[in-house]
């Protein structure tokens, strides 16, 4: 049993299962499905969580009927062919030691693609339109309600089947279930709406046939957001009402309480919340919502601490935990955890950039910190080497430092050479930023685990190809990095031009009228356009693109562009940089060419991208040196830390 966390590691009776601690990997996407169907990356990407001793894993969203099936990389549960494969997928995790239970689905009017590329039929209790996804759905006719029902029912028929310890029914986040519950959504006269019982009716329904159909001896439970966060969405006191009466009901094993809404954007961002969101902020609420019912409550939320999981279930806020990023960003976090190995554990940073960040796009989830998630069956042993090489590093950034760590963990000896007093690269800059703190625990994590393989760290050295010659280790890792670009432009012997790393560190003197040119259209435009605005600047933001943030997830920009606003942020889109004099910066428009004029301009800030820092990769290649010499991250091609830290994984597991 932990000292720490005594809370946490307790048993829990949920229902019929015993689980053996308090934590619980809730329903995530994945995209690791196989044509709809479980695969065998994706039961080992959830047996890798379940052999480091999480108490229950609740499945991604299953798709329970064909008006609902929009994309072949979400689950489907819909037809007799998911059995075989949840079988595989639940005795895998059983094996372990740990519970886990199937999401059952339907988006009702928030769809966001199609399998072909037209565009689907999207039902909804009413013609309500979809704000994000743009769907105008047709009202559900009576005999489709029914025909859907009945589909809930037959997947958990077939979950129970397959050998899952039972179903979580999805009535959050602003999908089907949500909106027959939601006054403003569901606007039917009938059986179906009208008033608080009958929007009931579509849950009950659901609930009770689930039940019929798994029976007694399995797990039925229901995820709600308790504040689905937006201007129409459910808010705390509704769904506090709905989940009495379920309760009243008694028909239920739990509630599961989130919080955040497809609906909108203010509600998308509390689905995954961003290093912007308070840690365990939706703790209150499901402290409100336990206070007024019988039924277990767990909880999710960006609980990414153990200290803070143990403080939920200690102070009886809820009687579960559920962590997804954690696990994402640490798959040994519950085991770390249970043994009291707190500094090991590798803490997510909420950058959303590999985990939701992939999915938006389709892509199998991932990490930027821990590229092993999501490429378990590839990347997770870490099979020692038979012949030991020297391995110098030269870079300590996060490529470099990946790369030193797991040829170490292999049994290479490692030599790590940075320039700088510290390690962490870009990094180091991305976590001054206002509100980018968080972003740092990379470099922390990363240092950690070099540190703790064993890896001879060198600082404040910069290697020339006369030391490498000299010592002839037998392989070279490149992770040299990059630097701003730091491109001339037309004018600027006229002008006040700076560079966005010297306003980063404070080494610019900035006017009080700026522009910053933003060409990447990344975090460093719209943090530099933050920092200086907050430090009472005027900032127009011009950007070479539709928005600022482009190449950034959909949940980091969105939250970042509202702050922007709220602080007068202008933003000038759609441009290219063309020219600058003493007070004006000049500006085309990228489709027209027609000029954009920025006047009463005191100072350009350039965050015009990066350029390679390859000058010892050059000097190797015109050597003598014999080994092999591996240029990794933005040594490459500059791009950001994922690619950077994948690269120090794939060539540390080549040697």
């Amino acid at each position: 049993m932990s000292r720490l966390f005594p809370h946490l590691f307790t048993p829990f009776e949920l229902g019929p299962l015993g689980v053996r601690n308090r934590i619980f990997i809730p329903g995530h996407a994945t995209a690791l499905s196989d044509n709809s169907q479980v695969s065998e990356d994706l039961i080992a990407y959830h047996e890798c969580r379940a052999a480091n001793g999480v108490g229950l894993i609740i499945t991604e969203v299953n798709v329970v009927h064909e008006s609902a099936v929009y994309s072949p990389k979400f689950l489907s549960v819909a037809s007799d062919d998911c059995i075989a494969g949840h079988k595989r997928l639940a005795e895998s995790v059983h094996a372990h030691g740990c519970g886990i239970l199937a999401q059952l689905y339907h988006p009702g009017r928030s769809l966001r693609s199609s399998l072909d590329g037209s565009l689907l039929a999207a039902y909804a209790p009413s013609e309500v339109p979809d704000e994000i996804f743009r769907v105008s759905p047709r009202p559900l006719p009576i005999k489709m309600i029914w025909e859907i029902i009945d589909s809930y029912a037959s997947a958990a028929e077939r979950m129970v089947k397959a050998g899952m310890d039972g179903v979580e029914i999805v009535a959050s986040h602003g999908y089907l279930i949500s909106q027959f519950l939601n006054g403003r959504h569901n606007l039917r006269d009938d059986e179906f709406g009208g008033d608080f019982q009958r929007r009931l009716r579509f849950v009950r329904e659901v609930i009770a046939r689930c039940r019929d159909a798994v029976g007694p001896e399995k797990v039925v439970g229901i995820r709600i957001s308790a504040d689905e966060k937006d201007h129409s969405g459910l808010r705390p006191s509704e769904t506090i009402r709905i989940l009495r009466a379920l309760d009243v009901d008694g028909v239920l094993d739990y509630f599961n309480l989130a919080a955040g809404s497809v609906e909108t954007v203010s509600g998308w961002v509390h689905i995954v919340p961003p290093m912007s969101s308070e840690a365990g902020y939706v703790e209150p609420l499901a402290a409100s919502v336990k206070s007024e019912v019988s039924t277990p409550v767990m909880v999710t939320g960006r609980i990414n601490t153990p200290h803070i999981a143990e403080r939920i279930i200690a102070e009886g806020s809820a009687d579960m935990c559920g962590l997804v990023r954690a696990h994402i960003a640490d798959p040994d976090f519950t085991k770390k955890a249970f043994e009291d190995r707190t500094e090991d554990i590798r803490a997510c940073v909420a950058c959303d950039q590999a985990c939701i960040g992939h999915i938006m796009g389709y892509n199998p989830v991932s990490c930027i910190q821990y590229p092993e998630t999501g490429r378990e069956r590839r990347f997770a042993n870490k099979k020692a080497v038979s012949s030991p090489r020297v391995v110098w590093v030269i870079g300590g950034g996060p490529a470099g430092m990946k790369a030193a760590a797991v040829s170490a963990q292999r049994g290479h000896r490692v030599k790590l050479f940075e320039r700088a007093a510290r390690l962490g690269g870009q990094v180091l800059l991305a976590q001054m930023l206002p509100g980018r703190s968080e972003f740092g625990g990379i470099a922390t994590n990363l240092e950690h685990e070099v540190r703790q393989q064993g890896v001879e760290i060198i600082k404040n050295t910069d290697i020339g190809i006369s030391r490498i010659l000299d010592a002839n280790p037998d392989v070279v890792i490149l992770a040299t990095g990059a630097e701003p670009r730091g491109d001339i432009v037309e004018g600027q012997q006229e002008a006040h031009v700076v560079e966005s790393w010297d306003v980063i560190r404070d080494q610019a003197n900035v006017g009080a009228n700026v522009v910053v040119a933003d060409w990447r259209c990344d975090w460093v435009g719209m943090g530099v356009a933050e920092k200086l605005v907050r430090a009472g600047c005027h900032v127009r933001l011009a950007v070479n693109g539709l928005s600022p943030g482009e190449s950034v997830n959909m949940l980091v920009r969105d939250d970042w562009l509202g702050t922007l606003h709220r602080l007068g942020v202008e933003i000038v889109p759609n441009v290219r940089l063309a020219g600058v004099d003493a007070d004006s910066v000049y500006f085309a428009h990228r489709a027209s060419g027609e000029p954009v004029i920025c006047e009463q301009v005191d100072t350009l800030v350039l965050a015009a991208g990066h350029r390679r820092v390859c000058a010892l990769e050059t000097s190797l290649e015109k050597s003598e040196f014999a080994g092999p010499v591996f240029p990794i991250g933005d040594c490459l091609a500059p791009r950001t830390c994922e690619e950077a830290v994948l690269e120090g994984l794939k060539v540390a597991m080549s040697l």
